[in-house]
Formats: C-alpha cells, structure tokens, sequence
C-alpha cells in the first residue's frame, strides 16, 4: 500500500509538470504549425522521454497490484492447495503403510494357522496309523488264534476219524480171515477166535 500511496503522488507530481510542459508543447505546436508543419512525423509516444514517467508510475502501478493479487489470493490459494495435496498424500502413506502392516500380520497369523493345521493333521495322520496297526494287530492276532484252534479241531478230527478207520479195518481183516478159511476149508471160525490167533503172533512176523 506504501508504494501504490507513493507511486499515486508520482503521478500526481508528474501531471502538473506536463501541464507546464503542455502549454509550452501548445505554444511550440503552434510556432510548427506557423512554420508549415516540419516535424509532423514526430517519435513512436512510448519511446518519448517525456512518456517515461508516466510508463513508470503505471508500471509500479500494475506491478503493485499484480503483488498484492498474488500475496493476498493466487498465491494463498496456491499454498493452500499444495497443503491440501501434501496432507492428502501423507494420508495416503499412512494409510498404505497402514494397510501394509496389516497383510504382513495378515500373512503372519495365516502362515501360523497353516503350521498349525498341518501339525494337527500330521497327528490325526499318527494316531489314524497307529489305530489301524493296533486294529490290525488285533485282527492278525485273532486269526491266528482262530486258525490254531480250527488247526487242533482238524488234527483232532483226523485222528478220531483215522482211529476209527483202522478200528473198520481190523475188524474187516477179521471179517475177511475168517471168509477165507470158511471158503478154503469149509469151517466156520469166530473173528474173535482168529483176533485172539493174531495177537499171539509174533510182532516181527
């Protein structure tokens, strides 16, 4: 605001100069125009050296303005916008490495979850193995006890039925010893007569 007060009063110095200098222009024109106009031409007016304070004080003029445009709302909103952008992208940060902890726990607790189902599934695998032997055993165990017992029933069955069967034979030995010598001699003898004459024989014969 200093600068716009002191370039104000500039000008303001500066317009009663030229109206001095106006009305000496004024009297100068007139002289030219006396003397048919020889300088009708004249410079571009920017590049006049009496134009120069003028150009100067709206320099400052524009240039001030410009300034406090800039200081007082382009540029708060620039560092207002840039605020909002850093915090955005500091939120984002915060909430990625956030989020970035969270799958790293995440990835943890499943990784320990997956050891321990793998644990637990390789113990139901023991126990399942050793239910099974034990069942197996105990099947084994029992067939070969039933095996052994049906063993015995069968030796025992052989062995009555082969008593028994030699017991048939004697007597169909006996029943034929004494066919024969009835057929070979015509004389009926007893079975037990001729079981009685076998026994007597002598056991190397």
């Amino acid at each position: 605001m200093a600068i716009i007060s002191s370039a104000v009063a500039a000008e303001e110095a500066t317009h009663e100069n030229h109206a001095v200098a106006g009305d000496e222009e004024h009297a100068g024109a007139a002289g030219t125009l006396a003397h048919g106009g020889a300088h009708e031409g004249g410079a571009f007016p920017p590049f006049e050296t009496a134009n120069f304070e003028h150009q100067l004080v709206w320099l400052v003029l524009v240039f001030g303005l410009l300034y406090v445009l800039m200081s007082r709302i382009a540029l708060p909103r620039i560092a207002g916008i840039l605020a909002h952008r850093e915090n955005t992208i500091g939120s984002n940060l915060d909430a990625a490495r956030e989020l970035q902890a969270k799958a790293h726990a995440a990835d943890a607790q499943n990784n320990a979850t997956l050891r321990a189902k793998k644990e637990e599934a390789q113990a139901i695998g023991r126990e399942g193995q050793e239910k099974i032997g034990a069942e197996v055993g105990a099947l084994r165990a029992n067939a070969e006890k039933k095996f052994a017992e049906e063993l015995a029933a069968a030796e025992s069955r052989i062995a009555a039925e082969k008593a028994e069967a030699l017991s048939h034979v004697e007597s169909l030995a006996k029943d034929a010893a004494a066919a024969i010598i009835a057929k070979l001699t015509g004389a009926h003898v007893d079975a037990n007569v001729i079981a009685a004459a076998y026994r007597d024989l002598p056991k190397g014969h």
